[in-house]
């Protein structure tokens, strides 16, 4: 075990304003409003009971368990939230709130090592018994990713203790030896939990107990019907009749043997993200491929616009290649995460842009759509077409709010995505030696180390409403590394400076990075410039519920109509092959951003009179569009919104 020390993952100062409010908003209103929610303070808004049930998992008072089998996890996950919020913003009273909760957790710890308190309390004699339903692992995954954020941050390592002697129970109970048990959990987390265990630890058995979960998954005889059997259940898995045991959890093959996104996205993204850093760190080539090809199929057959993942309720699932559904469709804000952490591991084995573009989009649609601009109102699931009515009044779209919810009774959401917007600084660079790769632009102060010695980078941008970026570079001395710059995807005609002169990207272009190696001086200037053109995108003709339909897009952003500005039926609007699109920028229009108009046609209903059918062609009439980013929606007054609009 490495000494104990305070460690920072990465010196990065996130000063940009589009993300250091989002941070502002974590740290100020939803760390709190969390921790009031998992207290069960929150007037109106479902119970949690997850800080009761550790408190009487450790004897301190009496009651009977209440919520999820996975309820541990919504702690887990708000401490590492609260980890991340201390590392850019320090905090003692926050700080020392995180560490009661530590101890209560230690306290609620059994003498082996098993810690949750669904078993402990609720079923002491069922643990590990049923692994395919309920959550032991996943829970375990979650509260091991708070323990080292948290001792990365802070430097204390009190729940990494109490998590490396839960993983070490783990490592005794699992595995092909004799007296253990050849299993794995339902949902897929502590995979990649252990190689950031392993990552801090130094500790192989941590690495070798991930990688035989992966391995193990999806061989024959089925670890499910085995524990089935020993447990004597004649119950049926709640998706068994139509949905199938094994493909809900992604068990139906080997991983290295599937091709296709399958199951439940979340279970899903995070055991894609675990092949992905186990293929990094072992060298596996077979699981690289594997990789590699759900990779395609995801990003290029089963993904929204807005980087949203899982088509349907049914499962919360994947269902078919270019089935993607923008009324019904699921796209849970936590698939979305999953997605931006595989691209994040994606790009460790790789540096293509191909990675960072779709991380990119899942972070600037997909996932900040699923929390209102004040902190306070979740959406679970993200859909890019709303009619209020349809979910009121219809079963097959009563998963779709058209509102945010203060709280879910099933949490995962709200406590995922604060983690994420808190540690949003991460995700920025990356080093290799002598290399560093720029993936996202957002405005920051770092301190990097690159070949040995410490280099200070500034970046200062207004993106992604403005197409200029600029990198400031100190070395300790004048040395030299190689900048790696991502010209995304997107983008077309990007300039590329240094110290004011010219770069021919072509010359220099790998994978989508521009590669600037060359002695570097304090004070040398990156300069890019990015042409953001509002364009009209369109789905392949193989998504039919997109035909004749096209979104607006400028730089990373989506966007949507909604019925606040543009009225309602928005499905009877045309946007004319030929219309004009203006974008101008709103300072005071939820919290500042871009808007797109333009002249558009709507259908006149004047000549129908009520009827239903009639022999006549539709007749329009002018109309002003106005589109705001998909992320924003539902901010203001509630109503119909849609991503996709149909074109004349």
């Amino acid at each position: 075990m490495k000494e104990t020390e305070i460690k920072k993952i990465e010196n990065v100062k996130v000063t940009d304003d589009f993300w250091r409010r989002r941070m502002d908003v974590i740290r100020d209103e939803v760390i709190p409003y969390q921790w009031e929610a998992i207290n069960d303070r929150i007037p109106d808004a479902p119970a949690s009971h997850a800080i009761q049930n550790f408190r009487i998992a450790a004897g301190e008072t009496s009651g009977e368990f209440f919520g999820f089998v996975f309820q541990d996890s919504d702690v887990a996950k708000w401490l590492e939230a609260v980890a991340y919020s201390l590392e850019s913003d320090p905090n003692p009273e926050l700080e020392k709130t995180a560490d009661q909760v530590i101890e209560l957790i230690e306290r609620a710890q059994q003498k082996n090592g098993y810690l949750n308190t669904y078993f402990t309390v609720k079923e002491p004699e069922g643990k590990w018994s049923n692994l395919r339903d309920r959550h032991e692992m996943y829970c375990a995954g979650h509260m091991i990713e708070a323990a080292v954020a948290y001792y990365q941050v802070t430097g204390k390592r009190k729940l990494l203790d109490i998590m490396c002697r839960f993983a070490d129970h783990i490592n005794a109970v699992f595995g092909k030896e004799e007296n253990k048990i050849p299993g794995y959990d339902g949902h897929q987390e502590i995979e990649l939990a252990l190689v950031k265990l392993y990552q801090e630890t130094g500790l192989k058995r941590y690495l070798k107990l991930s990688k035989y979960f992966i391995d193990e998954r999806g061989q024959k005889p089925h670890f499910f019907d085995y524990e089935k059997e020993a447990r004597n259940d004649d119950k049926k898995f709640w998706w068994n009749d139509e949905y199938g045991d094994y493909s809900y959890h992604q068990a139906h093959l080997p991983v290295r043997e599937q091709k296709e996104a399958i199951g439940h996205a979340v279970r899903a993204m995070y055991m894609y993200t675990a092949m992905a850093d186990l293929a990094r760190e072992t060298g596996d080539e077979s699981l690289k491929e594997a990789c590699e090809t759900l990779w395609e199929n995801v990003t290029q057959r089963q993904m929204y616009i807005t980087g949203g993942v899982g088509s349907q309720d049914f499962g919360e699932a994947f269902s078919f290649d270019y089935d993607l559904p923008n009324a019904t469709c699921y796209t849970e804000t936590c698939a979305s995460i999953g997605l931006v952490f595989w691209a994040k591991r994606m790009l460790g084995i790789e540096k293509n842009r191909k990675y960072a573009d779709v991380m990119e989009r899942a972070l600037y649609n997909g996932t900040i759509s699923g929390m209102d601009l004040d902190g306070k109102k979740f959406f679970y699931v993200n859909p890019l077409e709303v009619w209020p009515k349809a979910s009121e009044k219809r079963k097959d779209k009563e998963h779709v709010k058209p509102i945010r919810q203060k709280w879910y009774s099933c949490a995962c959401c709200p406590p995922n995505l604060a983690r994420l917007i808190s540690s949003i600084g991460h995700y920025i660079y990356s080093t290799d030696r002598n290399e560093v790769f720029v993936h996202l632009y957002m405005g920051n102060e770092s301190e990097l180390d690159i070949g040995g010695q410490k280099v200070q980078i500034v970046q200062e941008t207004k993106y992604p409403w403005d197409e200029h970026v600029k990198l400031t570079l100190t070395p300790e001395t004048s040395s030299e590394f190689t900048m790696a710059v991502r010209i995304p995807g997107w983008c077309e005609g990007a300039i590329l400076k240094v110290n004011g002169n010219i770069v021919e990207i072509p010359s220099c272009l790998k994978n989508g990075y521009a590669y600037l190696t060359r002695m570097w001086e304090k004070g040398d200037e990156i300069e890019l410039f990015l042409p953001m053109p509002i364009e009209r995108i369109r789905a392949n003709p193989k998504v039919r519920e997109n035909a004749g339909k096209v979104a607006l897009q400028r730089g990373p952003v989506v966007y949507c109509l909604e019925e606040v500005d543009n009225g309602t039926n928005l499905s009877s609007i045309r946007l004319p092959q030929d219309a004009k699109l203006q974008g101008t920028f709103e300072e005071n229009l939820l919290e500042g951003i871009y808007i797109i108009t333009a002249q558009a046609e709507q259908v006149d209903e004047t000549e129908w009179n009520e009827e239903l059918y009639k022999p006549i062609e539709h007749k329009t009439k002018p109309f002003p569009l106005k589109a705001i980013p998909y992320y924003s929606w539902c901010n203001r007054k509630p109503g119909e919104m849609i991503v996709w609009i149909a074109e004349n």
